[in-house]
């Protein structure tokens, strides 16, 4: 299928890209990496009056590390994370759930603020920013307001985002040089939206567990922090004991729904599987780096 007629603009502005979508109210989408809306508009599952593309806007692309953070523009390819010496040395976690996106092709393509944006709750980048507390900056025609994950993602496929605002910038805090990092998801091929993914970030020495974070993907409609079982870790350790309890109280935490992929007792047999293998690799990744 083809999809709807529609009016086309490519700014190369951020301020022209926002003053078309409030010329439109709402009947205009925004197009960065194409990979999550074209199948969309073939199906005509959306019919926006107006695309607005915005991949000519050059200042939305870039990796930056400032004041403990390293800041990336909303446009910056999946691709180009991939490759990054400056998001392997001081994002890990986001490097390897680069490389688990899809296919080669949709990481050229790509963003990761399209895919914030986006916002499938079975996708890697919502649960990596949940998990390591980014901050999303969104820009409006007047003024510019920055969300937290649990703000910005507020159910399937929905965002906070106004219809005249635009994603412009994801803000990752750098973690602590000897932290320990997993992300595992089981998907039925490679290159499928996970069943389950878990994301995991561990400031420890030894088995000592000075914080611990724990997000889901795919288990419900927005990325799931499981609070309760960080603190299970951040209370007992790391022992084996600890981290097998943390498992079973983070399948205990999520109420996933049954389809066509998997039930939602599978779902949760799988959180409590995949939370046990991530804690382990994070924590034999942060006593390497220990040395």
């Amino acid at each position: 299928m083809k999809p709807s007629p529609f009016i086309y603009h490519d700014p190369t502005s951020i301020e022209e890209a926002l003053a078309l979508l409030q010329h439109y109210s709402g009947d205009a989408k925004v197009l960065a990496g194409g990979q999550s809306l074209m199948p969309l508009l073939n199906f005509r599952l959306s019919a926006p009056t107006a695309l607005v593309d915005i991949n000519r806007i050059a200042a939305l692309s870039y990796i930056q590390q400032e004041a403990g953070q390293l800041r990336i523009g909303a446009l910056t390819r999946q691709r180009t994370l991939e490759f990054s010496a400056l998001v392997r040395e001081h994002l890990p976690l986001l490097y390897e759930a680069t490389t688990l996106v899809g296919h080669l092709p949709i990481r050229t393509r790509g963003t990761i603020g399209g895919s914030l944006a986006h916002a499938d709750p079975a996708a890697e980048y919502p649960a990596v920013a949940t998990v390591m507390e980014a901050e999303l900056v969104v820009q409006g025609p007047k003024s510019q307001r920055i969300l937290r994950p649990e703000e910005f993602f507020l159910g399937y496929l929905t965002t906070a985002l106004a219809s005249d605002e635009v994603l412009v910038e994801v803000r990752f805090p750098i973690p602590p040089p000897t932290s320990g990092w997993a992300f595992v998801e089981f998907a039925r091929r490679h290159g499928d939206f996970a069943l389950v993914g878990i994301a995991a970030l561990l400031d420890a020495e030894g088995e000592q567990c000075r914080r611990a974070r724990l997000a889901t993907a795919g288990v419900g409609p927005t990325p799931v922090r499981l609070r309760a079982a960080e603190q299970i870790l951040e209370h007992e350790g790391l022992t084996e004991q600890s981290i097998e309890a943390a498992a079973v109280r983070a399948a205990e935490l999520v109420e996933p729904q049954s389809d066509l992929h998997a039930s939602t007792d599978f779902r949760r047999h799988l959180t409590q599987v995949l939370t046990r293998r991530a804690l382990r690799q994070a924590k034999a990744r942060s006593q390497e780096r220990q040395g």
